[in-house]
């Protein structure tokens, strides 16, 4: 039988294409629910409890509103009442009924947007909702007798304090009478006064919020808010495999060419295919066919559905080992989402084992590198017992060794189970185990990929100047002083020389991405000192900017130029913006290019041209080669080269030693939260109790505790084996 072959019929704005009116939450509708319920639960609660802090719930009905203005009033209406029974476990009765008012104005905004209405559908919808909440306050007070006997003696003590004030001069008696008699009148008929001011008062805050929370609504309507994963309904059993492509092509809505074109394949049970190209070449769409997308032209023919994410059918591990990571502990993570029936089934331990992550069930996620976070995705997979495993980029966050040891594990398991595994990868390395090679260019398959080129080693042309950035005896601590604490760092010793180009190497889980954020000032060190110019850079926030690992969590603005403008800071005008692009390689022409359009390779050069734009001190760039193809690599490398060569202070970490030293003037080597290099010249800290790790120690040559100057010093102990004699 085969799967839809004709373009998909497009969906209405609040009902995707293929998703039936009853259907169940779809994943996107789920995920996005529970992000912006979070949201509003935060913002009503803090607004509740925090004395001022009252208008954060105005804001709070922005996320509802725009819950409401992307998706179907079931998602809503799911997302408010969890979110209004967490609110009430957090705050209480009143920050729970705030909660659902809140989700009541956003909702009504929202779906008037989404169905294209106005001010009148506005207020019709508001009035509606006024007489519901008039109602239920009429209901509430009628059923608490208690609350409303309490609200009662508020209004007459309050009526009866201003009438005592009134009283002591004679022309304002009149008043203090007239707000007794009114106070009287008010308590006669308190089921009208009071369901009539909430009635009327739900209007005038939904009409008031159609052109405040409206305008913010079509400011936001640039925000990605569909699944590239999410397909028609597919009603037959599940069975995936074989699955067969005949000239299967696929074009993203709005977009002028294909992103596939002509693709004929066959995956097989039992079969480990690689598919290899560079950044652009259409892997993902193709993962994303195999996966159950229907495409736009040709056909893709299996047994049964694809079944994405149920029991026997496929399984999809992602670029990002940390997105896919939802429980606290490990074994809670494998069978996350998994019925409990099914979840009492699952050999947490021997999935453990398997993935080479044996003994690790009781770990906090949070604590595993990026590789045994790769693997744990694998294990939740496995968990699920699919017929189609794909890994999309599975291995390009993570360091080398992890790399080929994550290439291993994929390799092995069609021996072990009755499954294929498809790994879609930019590295030909990590297609060498494959029992078959498909190679993608320009969304199409081709023979054989060209060779990409090799960064350039250049020469520096300007000399270094003095120290600029200085690390002495910085340790850090997660968590610090509670059961949780978990030791990144431990004592490093960094000198930094003004336009210097420094490498940091190491593995997945030495400390690298702590240091960054130490260096550029975003944490504190929990013992030490990170200095800029003799000046602690946490209270120089700026003068030294971080380039994150993942490019896209940087860029907040809707468009490049906006956001080179927004890092520039007040006064940055389009000929600043044009510069900053010059000088990145960048077009000019993509200043009023969507954040959302940009490839990987062009979102890291917006990043860092948002940074030349800041005029910073120095730059550290966390990662700045991963998720590239060889040719992007090159790229960024000539790119750094050149910011080097313009002055600019780089510190490069990564884990990338081939293609990144050729443009730096040093490389030290973090393990374990340690530079070796450096520690071999410090004077020895001593070491916390409950610092675990494998620790290198300082001793001195000879018998003596203190010894005189000249002594040598000898650094032992090293996982690694370093034994640096001689060193002061």
């Amino acid at each position: 039988m085969s799967d839809q072959s004709a373009t998909p019929r497009p969906g209405t704005p609040d009902r995707p294409a293929g998703d039936p009116k009853g259907a169940a939450l779809r994943p996107i509708e789920l995920a996005t629910g529970a992000v912006l319920g979070g949201v509003t639960v935060g913002l009503v609660t803090v607004g509740s409890v925090v004395p001022f802090a009252a208008a954060l719930q105005l804001v709070a009905a922005v996320p509802m509103g725009l819950l409401a203005h992307r998706y179907r009033f079931r998602t809503l209406l799911t997302a408010s009442i969890s979110a209004a029974l967490v609110t009430f476990v957090a705050a209480g009765l009143t920050a729970a009924t705030a909660m659902v008012a809140t989700a009541t104005i956003g909702g009504i905004v929202g779906s008037v947007k989404r169905r294209r209405g106005g001010l009148i559908a506005v207020t019709g919808l508001s009035i509606i909702a006024g007489i519901a909440w008039g109602a239920f306050s009429i209901g509430f007070l009628l059923t608490f007798s208690a609350t409303r006997n309490l609200i009662f003696d508020n209004i007459r003590n309050s009526a009866t304090g201003l009438a005592d004030l009134t009283s002591r001069q004679s022309r304002l008696e009149p008043l203090g009478r007239g707000v007794l008699n009114l106070a009287e009148v008010v308590l006669d008929w308190w089921w009208v006064y009071i369901g009539g001011t909430v009635a009327v008062g739900t209007v005038v805050t939904a009409v008031v919020s159609w052109f405040v929370l409206g305008s913010v609504l079509d400011r936001l309507t640039w925000l990605p808010g569909t699944d590239r994963l999410d397909a028609p309904a597919d009603d037959r059993p599940i069975a995936p495999l074989p699955v067969t492509m005949q000239a299967a092509g696929y074009r993203y809505p709005g977009a002028p060419d294909p992103a596939l074109t002509d693709i004929d394949l066959r995956v097989e049970v039992g079969e480990f295919v690689a598919i290899v190209g560079h950044n652009g070449s259409g892997k993902s769409t193709l993962t994303r066919l195999l996966a159950g997308l229907p495409p736009s032209s040709g056909t893709v023919d299996r047994p049964g559905s694809a079944g994405l994410g149920h029991l026997g059918g496929t399984a999809l591990v992602l670029q990002r080992p940390e997105s896919q990571t939802l429980g606290v502990l490990v074994a809670d993570d494998v069978v996350w989402g998994l019925p409990t029936e099914l979840a009492a089934e699952v050999q947490i331990d021997d999935l453990l084992h398997e993935v080479g992550l044996d003994g690790m069930g009781t770990r906090e996620t949070a604590t595993l590198s990026g590789g045994q976070q790769q693997r744990l995705a694998v294990a939740a997979a496995l968990a699920r017992r699919p017929a189609l495993l794909i890994a999309d980029e599975a291995t390009s966050m993570i360091d080398p060794d992890g790399r080929r040891e994550l290439v291993a594990l994929l390799a092995g398991l069609p021996k072990r189970h009755r499954m294929a595994v498809v790994l879609v990868t930019h590295h030909e390395a990590d297609a060498a185990a494959a029992d078959r090679v498909v190679h993608l260019a320009a969304g199409r398959m081709v023979g054989r990929l060209p060779a990409w080129p090799k960064p350039a080693r250049t020469r520096r042309r300007r000399p270094m100047g003095d120290p600029i950035l200085e690390l002495r005896g910085v340790r850090h601590t997660y968590n610090r002083g509670t059961p949780w604490e978990a030791p990144a760092l431990h004592g490093v010793d960094l000198s930094v020389r003004r336009g210097e180009a420094l490498l940091v190497v190491g593995g997945n889980g030495s400390g690298k991405s702590t240091l960054a954020w130490i260096m550029a000032g975003l944490i504190a060190p929990s013992i030490g000192r990170c200095e800029l110019a003799g000046k602690p850079v946490s209270k120089q926030i700026g003068r030294v900017e971080l380039a994150f690992q993942h490019s896209r969590l940087q860029l907040q603005r809707h468009t490049v130029g906006e956001e080179i403008a927004d890092w520039g800071g007040e006064g940055t005008g389009s000929g600043t913006v044009g510069k900053a692009l010059d000088a990145v390689g960048l077009d000019r022409s993509l200043t009023t290019r969507s954040i959302e359009e940009l490839s990987g390779g062009q979102a890291k050069r917006v990043v860092l041209a948002a940074i030349v734009a800041a005029h910073p001190q120095v730059v550290v760039l966390d990662e700045p080669l991963a998720g590239l193809d060889p040719e992007g690599r090159a790229d960024i490398v000539d790119l750094l080269a050149r910011l080097r060569d313009s002055g600019l202070t780089l510190i490069v970490i990564s884990h990338d030693i081939e293609d990144v030293s050729a443009i730096c003037d040093r490389t030290v080597h973090l393990r374990a939260g340690r530079i070796p290099e450096t520690e071999a010249a410090r004077v020895p800290v001593p070491e916390p109790e409950d610092d675990t790790a494998p620790i290198p120690t300082l001793r001195p040559a000879g018998p003596a505790h203190h010894p005189a100057p000249g002594t040598a010093w000898r650094l032992r102990g090293d996982a690694h084996g370093i034994d640096h004699g001689g060193a002061r």
